[in-house]
């Protein structure tokens, strides 16, 4: 399937009452998430007719996608933008559906600058979500994607110097097509974080760019340029008159 295929199945979706329920749970998460980070530069990559950025207050926001409304077209293999030079990057639901999800992600490695972080939402295999693509692989999206598992992507990001900061899973309810079935099961949201943690539809991660082995260097400042300590002159108790006349002679005695 193109790129562009895929991109018109997946704003096909998201206008179903599965994707509608979703879509409303990841922008409550990244409007929160994204708030508080800060920069000069933020970058959304892929379901940009869906603006993921809308909260953050970093002034140069872009969307990028290989078509659709996207402000930069670009392959997320290639990017167009400067190394070192990005602040913020939200990755929805793309490495699911990339042939190389390992190169994605060492670009965006490479172009956020030291402290920078990547937000990442991700199907979970591992949940009622998981069980149904077993059961609709090779349909439409999203049961077409390869969903990776939480650990896998870890190790991922760990191999690229990531520290993992933050995380949560999303979407506990059964992924039922209708409207109706999906208010049914509308307890198990709050309930999943406590009961089934590890069993929601979706999955997040918040990471941030380390860079080792920076270190300040000060210099080792030499003793000889070190000014030399004076001396306070001790005062000489005295007790009587002539001890304090002996006491202003100079040593040798001369008048």
């Amino acid at each position: 399937m193109s790129t562009a295929e895929l991109t018109y199945d997946a704003e096909q979706w998201f206008a179903t009452p599965l994707g509608a329920y979703l879509l409303a749970r990841e922008q409550e998460y990244f409007d929160r998430v994204v708030a508080d980070i800060f920069g000069y530069n933020a970058f959304q990559l892929g379901l940009t007719g869906h603006d993921l950025l809308r909260a953050s207050r970093i002034p140069l926001r872009c969307g990028v996608d290989a078509n659709g409304s996207a402000s930069i077209r670009a392959d997320f293999r290639d990017l167009p933008i400067a190394s070192n030079s990005a602040d913020l990057v939200v990755l929805p639901h793309v490495l699911e559906f990339s042939e190389d999800p390992h190169q994605i992600l060492r670009e965006i490695e490479r172009v956020l600058m030291p402290e920078g972080q990547v937000v990442i939402s991700c199907f979970n295999p591992w949940s009622l979500w998981g069980l149904r693509r077993v059961f609709s692989a090779g349909t439409r999206y999203p049961w077409r994607g390869r969903f990776i598992n939480l650990p896998r992507l870890k190790d991922w990001l760990s191999l690229l110097g990531f520290e993992l900061a933050a995380g949560q899973m999303r979407c506990y309810a059964p992924p039922c097509a209708q409207q109706k079935w999906l208010a049914h099961f509308g307890f198990m949201e709050p309930a999943g974080d406590r009961w089934w943690p590890m069993a929601g539809g979706v999955y997040f991660l918040q990471a941030v760019k380390r860079v080792r082995g920076m270190r300040l260097i000060t210099p080792r400042w030499s003793d000889r340029l070190a000014p030399k300590e004076n001396l306070a002159v001790v005062p000489k108790k005295v007790r009587q008159p002539e001890d304090a006349v002996a006491a202003r002679t100079p040593l040798g005695g001369g008048q």
